[in-house]
């Protein structure tokens, strides 16, 4: 097929995606699930096109999440952080750890995995995804008391980093001869690094880049956002030329700049806005295209149950032990976060990186996360408002 065509295609099934998603919201479908949808239909062989590149889609996937989570640091407020960095730190931190433990030992007694491999899926989705999250916040227009909304957003913007490392660490041993564990003084040496130099990059070319705009005060408006676009670019490569956390380095910089540009703030929000919609639409499309129906039926029936306890078990164990230290949280509160717990296009994304590695069972695992995906926007994401009704945490509009 020619690039034109490939070009015409991609372009085709974002626009199916994007006219589709005013009647998804109707009926309260979220609009990842519908640009999922869009490339599971026209990528799996019925209209004579088939898509299979498990490094392009690794490549796109990484890049797109990098857009979302800068962009969601351009909408985070510093006031915001400061109410909610402490509880949202400690569920980014210790709350994906715990996740990850609870729920591999669970994967060891359900699944014909060796304990590795479970414990790599099991960090492959640890973690909340930033973009769901937003979306369906935003899409509901929920304001939640106590701060709940948050520090919700705040975590899940927030704890990509620790699963990242843990999945590339264990995606390594596994492809190593040795099979050796790393010790954990030398895994907190390496996430603490990983974590100071991608905050040091991110805090120090966002201020530049802040500097620069609000000095030189350029006329046109329109290169306001092109120029911040060049800025996220030389962070994303410049972390990892030095070996820091991209994720972490693109949310400080987000933040710095969405809180400290003075001139363009409506026209740099809506740019930035209009390329998240345009990375979420790009990824959840090709991670579409990757994923054939017919493989994901094999795993359907193994897939329920693990999921089913992760939701369940798992992920409120571990919240619930994170909010011990936070004795002035109540018991609500605890509730809701420890129960809306929402996947998304992340977890997919970081299990390509086992799955372009070659190890042993990862595609079968790529289509077991994309059930856990499905479950976790259906009942989490469809839980969020009539929980928080039901627990008396939504703020009254007045």
């Amino acid at each position: 097929m020619s690039f034109e065509m490939i070009m015409i295609g991609v372009a085709s099934l974002v626009a199916i995606g994007i006219l589709l998603h005013h009647p998804s919201k109707t009926v309260g479908i979220p609009s990842l699930i519908i640009f999922m949808c869009v490339g599971l239909v026209f990528g799996n062989g019925e209209f004579d096109f088939v898509y299979d590149n498990l490094q392009l889609t690794s490549f796109i996937g990484g890049m797109a999440l990098n857009v979302i989570v800068f962009v969601g640091g351009l909408n985070t407020s510093t006031k915001s952080i400061k109410l909610a960095w402490k509880e949202g730190g400690t569920l980014s931190s210790a709350g994906v750890l715990l996740t990850t433990l609870f729920f591999s030992v669970i994967l060891y007694y359900l699944l014909d995995f060796n304990y590795l491999t479970c414990l790599l899926f099991a960090a492959v989705v640890s973690s909340t995804d930033a973009a769901a999250v937003f979306s369906i916040l935003e899409s509901k227009k929920l304001k939640l008391k106590e701060n709940t909304d948050t520090v919700l957003e705040f975590e899940s913007a927030t704890n990509d980093p620790v699963a990242l490392l843990m999945v590339v660490m264990l995606t390594d041993i596994l492809v190593s001869s040795t099979g050796l564990a790393p010790t954990i003084s030398s895994i907190s040496v390496l996430l603490a690094q990983q974590i100071l130099f991608g905050a040091i990059v991110g805090f120090v070319l966002g201020k530049l880049c802040v500097i620069a705009l609000n000095h030189i005060k350029l006329e046109e408006y329109g290169l306001i956002p092109v120029f911040i676009l060049a800025c996220f670019t030389i962070t994303v490569y410049g972390t990892e030329v030095i070996g820091g956390n991209v994720l972490v380095a693109v949310y400080i910089a987000g933040v710095v700049i969405g809180n400290q540009l003075v001139r363009g703030c409506e026209v740099n929000k809506h740019f930035f806005n209009g390329l998240a919609w345009l990375a979420q639409s790009l990824m959840f499309i090709l991670i579409g295209l990757q994923i054939f129906p017919q493989n994901l039926m094999q795993v359907f029936w193994i897939s329920v149950i693990p999921a089913l306890l992760l939701i369940f078990i798992a992920r409120p164990l571990a919240v619930q032990i994170c909010y011990l230290p936070f004795t002035k949280a109540t018991w609500k509160k605890r509730l809701f976060i420890s129960s809306i717990g929402l996947k998304g296009a992340t977890p997919i994304v970081f299990a390509l990186i086992p799955a372009t590695a070659g190890i042993e069972g990862s595609v079968e695992m790529i289509h077991m996360v994309f059930f856990v995906v499905l479950f976790s926007v259906l009942l989490q994401g469809g839980a969020i408002e009539p929980l928080a009704k039901k627990l008396g945490l939504v703020k009254d509009d007045k």
